[in-house]
């Protein structure tokens, strides 16, 4: 899986444009979702940090950061943009930060608390989506449904193990590393 500065340097505008969905309200906000002990989803808000160096963020004992210390599998989507349905995705594995130094430098920059529970993670990227719904802002819920959103999808082919890709041999990974899809979105 790649880290956020090689997904980025892979495809920049796609990464900016995720960027700023993420950051919109000022600090990082989305969805993350994590996996369960018992395999079941499990989804919280949380305030991702993205730097030149990865994307990371602060978890504090709870629920969520033990699902990523047990199994570090994570999705995280955009807060919602209040005059459009855009939206950002990106998944991959999250790895605690063990280099007190970045830890420190991340803590110090963001006025962490050094009181609180927290636990550094950097979220490694395999798929980045991004979505935007035109002109109207919003996807209709009736009507005229010419207009679909157009989805660019980023996918980091080496670090495809599970889904639609892990039929690629490392062989043909290394000639794909970068995949970037523009589609519109089906309408049911």
């Amino acid at each position: 899986m790649a880290s956020w500065s090689e997904f980025a340097s892979d495809e920049p505008g796609l990464a900016d444009a995720i960027r700023v969905l993420i950051q919109q309200y000022g600090p990082g906000l989305g969805y993350l979702a994590t996996v369960r002990a018992d395999g079941g989803p499990r989804v919280h808000p949380v305030s991702p940090v993205i730097t030149d160096e990865g994307m990371f963020c602060f978890v504090v004992d709870s629920p969520k950061r033990r699902d990523l210390e047990r199994d570090g599998r994570y999705a995280l989507h955009s807060f919602p943009p209040e005059d459009s349905d855009d939206e950002a995705y990106v998944a991959g594995r999250a790895r605690p930060v063990t280099d007190q130094a970045r830890v420190d430098q991340l803590a110090g920059n963001l006025r962490a608390a050094p009181q609180v529970d927290w636990r550094l993670f950097e979220f490694t990227v395999d798929v980045a989506m991004l979505s935007r719904h035109g002109s109207n802002g919003a996807t209709p819920l009736a009507g005229d449904r010419s207009e679909r959103p157009a989805v660019q999808v980023w996918l980091d082919p080496a670090g495809a193990t599970t889904g639609p890709r892990a039929g690629i041999g490392p062989k043909r990974r290394a000639h794909r590393r970068r995949a970037v899809v523009e589609e519109p979105v089906p309408t049911p």
